[in-house]
């Protein structure tokens, strides 16, 4: 993931000047149809047992999340097509978002795998 949203374009240009913003204690990954740098992530599911999911990142450079992910839905809601991270479980401020490798369809109950080390996050 490299597609920074604007929040975190500001949020890292204040930590580079020593103006120590606030950062992200954890960050949530969230699933959607869609993605602009300005807003981050659109499209994300509202009910059908869809919630994001809390992720645990490993690395020295490159951050890769350390335990699968798994989105579970408990009937369909359409194609979806990119991940998002945010710094919250609901609402907060979006991070980044990325294309999914292919859209995913859920047209009814089932479970969205990210695999460990599937997810990466590499701003540049």
């Amino acid at each position: 993931m490299t597609d920074l949203t604007d929040y975190a374009k500001n949020l890292l240009g204040r930590a580079l000047c020593g103006r120590v913003p606030s950062l992200p204690v954890a960050v949530w990954a969230a699933l959607g149809t869609g993605g602009a740098d300005s807003t981050g992530l659109t499209g994300e599911p509202a009910g059908n047992g869809y919630a994001r999911q809390r992720v645990t990142f490993t690395g020295t450079g490159p951050q890769r999340n350390a335990a699968a992910l798994s989105f579970n839905f408990t009937a369909a809601v359409g194609t979806l097509t990119h991940l998002g991270l945010f710094d919250a479980a609901s609402g907060g401020n979006p991070l980044t978002h990325a294309a999914l490798s292919s859209p995913v369809s859920v047209g009814g109950p089932g479970t969205i795998t990210v695999a460990v080390d599937a997810l990466t996050v590499t701003p540049e």
